[in-house]
């Protein structure tokens, strides 16, 4: 390494260290901020990013151009792309934050001890969070807020792709703290798109940061699960399967499988193969795969999939498990639910998963059996988000077994402490 750039390594440690020098203080003055006063925070920042959609749209305007530029699909521009709509709904969302009750201080469990001590379980913040995500810059305004309403400081690190757009998000953020007299860098951005930022924060950072969550592709994640050296909230691909099983309501299953593929085929709760009983394959299969295609979807399937529609392409080994982000799908025949099970279990993610189906027992099989963070009966994959769950929001889908699972709201931000209350008991 040249000298120019160990001083440049060296500047960016320090910059980084800073942050989250900034952040473990900004967290201590959150812990101790009323809740009301967070939440007035939230409605605050839901006007800034009203009042700011000229300035969002125009840096995202520029966003978008660069990715296209830079030759980013279609799914990908679509994950990126704003308009009023969805800045509406980013302020909505903030605002839904703020009406949710407050976690912190919450008593999630009591009870009395034969020597008259009363111990509680309380909700407490975990501290300071680092989130690492791509591409979609609504995260930001998701994230910030749902750390400040779980008193949380966080630092936040969006994709080069989104840089703009999440930059004038953040700023309204920022402006709604220092509004209520809080310290703006309890919501901080990486101020650089450098990679090595990255690396700091994960290997660094510990005496700063307690938690590090992903929120990308498959990639982003094995680096962090693998580099981090504080603990990590995992959020894996979201590989989601529709199970169409023997007992399904075929205009049911119709519908529901076209918009579990096609709402937004960008997200990782887009269903991304289809599995049909072949029990009851002569009646569904051909209309869910001519919807399908009708709808714009690519399909990929196995012999039988092939045969029930001449613009279905053959599938490959790698399309069994392959996250595409995009208006393609896998389509399977399977023999029975054990066999989806199975599929399910081999080539899933552990994300979100369907099973369509009048039969409440193999519904309930399917539930029980399969070990994945959401699982669906009678209900499109695309309703895994926070939003739709009544949190508000999400930071992501954890798809990990320890601290949280599934989507990760404000009271999945929380840890929790003991508190004991006695009348002057002594230890024999």
């Amino acid at each position: 390494m040249n000298i120019a750039n160990r001083e440049l390594s060296v500047g960016l440690h320090e910059q980084m260290m800073g942050l989250g020098a900034a952040a473990r203080e900004a967290a201590g003055v959150l812990a101790r901020t009323p809740g009301e006063t967070r939440n007035a925070v939230l409605r605050s920042a839901a006007s800034e990013i009203r009042r700011s959609s000229a300035a969002i749209l125009a840096a995202n305007e520029i966003d978008c151009a660069d990715g296209k530029r830079l030759g980013l699909s279609a799914a990908m521009i679509d994950r990126l792309a704003l308009d009023d709509s969805r800045v509406e709904a980013m302020a909505a969302g903030v605002e839904a934050i703020a009406e949710l009750d407050d976690p912190v201080g919450q008593v999630i469990a009591e009870w009395d001890r034969p020597n008259g001590l009363r111990i509680e379980r309380v909700r407490v913040p975990l501290g300071v969070i680092g989130i690492i995500y791509e591409s979609r810059p609504n995260v930001t305004a998701d994230a910030g807020a749902l750390c400040l309403k779980s008193g949380n400081a966080v630092i936040l690190r969006g994709g080069s792709e989104s840089a703009r757009s999440s930059a004038a998000i953040q700023a309204c953020l920022a402006r709604a703290l220092a509004a209520h007299d809080l310290p703006e860098t309890a919501i901080q951005m990486v101020p650089t798109q450098d990679r090595e930022a990255v690396g700091i924060l994960l290997r660094d950072m510990g005496q700063y940061v307690d938690v590090i969550v992903p929120r990308g592709g498959k990639g982003l994640i094995s680096r962090v699960q693998q580099d981090a050296r504080v603990p990590v909230m995992g959020h894996l691909e979201g590989i989601c399967h529709t199970y169409v099983h023997a007992a399904a309501d075929l205009e049911m299953a119709r519908r529901l499988v076209v918009n579990a593929k096609m709402r937004r085929t960008g997200i990782c709760g887009a269903t991304e193969a289809v599995l049909v009983d072949r029990a009851c394959v002569d009646s569904h299969l051909a209309p869910i795969v001519a919807d399908l295609i009708d709808a714009g979807c690519e399909v990929r399937g196995d012999p039988a999939t092939v045969a029930a529609g001449s613009d279905v392409k053959p599938a490959e080994r790698s399309d069994w498990g392959k996250e595409y982000l995009d208006a393609i799908v896998a389509v399977r025949v399977v023999d029975g639910i054990e066999a989806a099970l199975e599929h399910v279990r081999t080539h899933g993610s552990g994300h979100t998963d369907a099973i369509v189906t009048e039969d409440a027992a193999a519904a309930e099989q399917f539930a029980r059996e399969l070990d994945s963070a959401i699982v669906m009966h009678n209900a499109s994959t695309q309703f895994a988000d926070g939003g739709e769950f009544g949190m508000g929001a999400e930071i992501g889908i954890a798809t990990g077994r320890i601290h949280a699972r599934g989507p990760v709201g404000a009271a999945e931000l929380t840890s929790y402490k003991y508190v004991v209350h006695g009348t002057g008991q002594t230890r024999p």
